[in-house]
């Protein structure tokens, strides 16, 4: 399926908000909610529902538990395949996943309830090793976040690519499996850019393929270090739909279309390409969280002060925040840097001022993540060291699990939360703060104004929350320490009132454009594109464009 009508991509025709918000537009079908036509198929790397050996069982007979999704993207999906009673394909990497699937590898979700199908695609330690820690995370994820010196030499690329190759052909020929000419096939993030045209040859013209791209879109001169750019943009070109958090990785995307791929005709007004006989629209939507999850969880925290302790960090303290996965492109070097330039300038602080730094390990077998870590672990040591006592830490840092009732306490508690990435697609961890902010009045049903907290948010300009945050965050470039370390001091030093101030702005972009919102945004213009579809039953080709 092919669109047939050209708008402008200023959130007219998509139901985007031109301030960035999600909701959709007045007059489709608003009330619906996150509803699509058609059979809904989701293409995902991780999947909803993993299968797992109880610990204690033993044999034969051993007991199954089932995880559920615990929230993000995934919780919220969730619901909807279920009310469509959809198709969700993905990887089965738990241990008993497929001691519970049909001969064609498909379990009915959830446990019970029965309510939609869950394909699995079972890898390989070769493929999962290749595909997902190779191509995707040492070739893609650098390049797409601006570090082409950390993408993998090209002679140790080549496999990696035959297997990211082998895996999104599988999961185009699950596709198969399951569509029709009505279908709608949603696929998330940079895990499957070749699929799309995979999934277009393989499933009927008139049903419709969506692509949301999670992570950034990187410039012309450093896609250019894409061992493969071109057969990447030709798969990504065989989605109807493809969408990015923000209006600058779309304009990106099209400038590298426009520069290596020369048959294809880019329209940078309408934001459309055409291709290979398609037609190919760009969108973006900011993505939110489910505000009201994180609101509720920060209000059953009733001892703040207990979970300081925990830490090792005085309750009497001045407390900034860091919570990010242990990733090169999170800035956490950069972050600790600023922090040794602040405590410089600052004496005063000393004693009076900690930041608590929440580190989650990440892709821990891949050589640059490991150096990172080491990198962190060491800066945080010679830090504290310069600049400690004996019963205080500037940096308190963990790598700890914290649960997410907890790491809602520690959001309200944090009188300045720090988001400082070197390049962030969008950074949820910034939405997570602010719907966490609350004041100490009971559980409101989640509204965005009083009580609230009057934490201040540091936010990197390189991140695409600061696209929909900016305003009322202090704005940091990551890379500037005496700026970073100087716009911490003006976050600390503002008037409560001023504190105050922002935060109900912020709670009130949160709320508004949250998790659901973003959902109906991205069905709204699915849905647009699906009903303009023609039946290939005359004969007529769906994908080629309007004349």
């Amino acid at each position: 399926m092919r669109n047939t009508e050209h708008r402008l991509p200023d959130g007219r025709s998509d139901g985007r908000r031109a301030d960035g918000g999600s909701r959709p537009d007045e007059t489709d079908d608003g009330d619906e909610g996150p509803g699509c036509p058609g059979s809904l198929i989701v293409v995902s790397n991780r999947q909803p529902y993993r299968h797992e050996y109880e610990s204690e069982s033993e044999g034969d007979d051993r007991s199954i538990v089932v995880d559920e999704p615990a929230g993000g993207l995934t919780a919220g999906l969730d619901p909807v395949v279920r009310e469509v009673n959809g198709t969700w394909i993905a990887w089965g990497d738990g241990e008993a996943d497929f001691a519970v699937t049909d001969a064609n590898d498909c379990v009915s979700v959830p446990p019970g309830e029965d309510a939609y199908t869950l394909h699995r695609i079972d890898l390989s330690e070769e493929a999962v090793d290749s595909y997902y820690y190779g191509f995707s995370n040492q070739v893609l994820w650098p390049l797409c976040h601006e570090f082409p010196d950390l993408i993998k030499e090209r002679g140790d690329w080549t496999n990696d690519f035959e297997w990211y190759r082998t895996v999104n052909e599988r999961f185009a020929d699950a596709v198969a499996e399951h569509a029709t000419a009505e279908s709608i096939v949603w696929i998330q993030d940079y895990h499957f850019g070749l699929a799309p045209r995979l999934i277009r040859e393989r499933i009927p013209k008139a049903a419709t393929i969506a692509h949301f791209w999670h992570i950034p879109w990187p410039t012309p001169e450093t896609f250019a270090e894409c061992p493969v750019g071109e057969e990447l943009l030709e798969g990504l070109l065989g989605n109807d739909l493809l969408g990015f958090h923000v209006d600058r990785y779309a304009r990106l995307f099209l400038e590298c279309v426009e520069q290596y791929l020369d048959d294809a005709v880019v329209d940078h007004e309408e934001w459309l390409v055409d291709y290979d006989e398609g037609t190919t629209r760009l969108a973006t939507a900011a993505m939110g969280i489910d505000a009201d999850t994180y609101d509720e969880s920060a209000r059953t925290v009733e001892d703040t002060d207990a979970l300081l302790e925990a830490f090792g960090v005085s309750p009497e303290v001045t407390l900034g925040l860091g919570v990010d996965r242990l990733d090169y492109s999170k800035g956490i070097p950069e972050r600790l840097a600023a922090l040794e330039r602040f405590f410089e300038r600052n004496p005063d602080r000393r004693g009076e001022f900690t930041f608590l730094q929440k580190a989650t390990p990440s892709r821990t077998g891949i050589p640059a993540y490991e150096r990172l870590g080491d990198l962190v672990r060491s800066e945080v040591t010679r830090i504290n060291s310069r600049f400690g006592t004996d019963d205080w830490q500037p940096i308190v840092y963990t790598e700890e699990y914290v649960a997410q009732e907890n790491l809602c306490g520690l959001y309200r508690r944090a009188d300045v939360m720090v988001i400082s990435p070197l390049l962030d697609g969008m950074n949820l961890v910034a939405q997570e703060f602010v719907a966490s902010s609350v004041g100490e009045g009971p559980a409101s049903g989640a509204a965005p104004g009083e009580p609230h907290g009057d934490g201040v948010l540091l936010l990197s300009e390189r991140t695409g929350a600061h696209e929909r945050l900016g305003d009322d965050a202090v704005t940091i470039d990551p890379t500037d320490t005496d700026g970073f370390a100087a716009q911490l001091e003006t976050a600390l030093a503002m008037p409560a009132s001023e504190r105050r101030r922002r935060m109900r702005s912020l709670r009130t972009e949160v709320f508004e454009a949250d998790l659901e919102a973003w959902m109906d945004s991205q069905f709204a213009s699915i849905r647009r594109l699906h009903g303009s579809s023609e039946s290939d039953d005359d004969g007529h080709d769906a994908r080629t464009p309007p004349v």
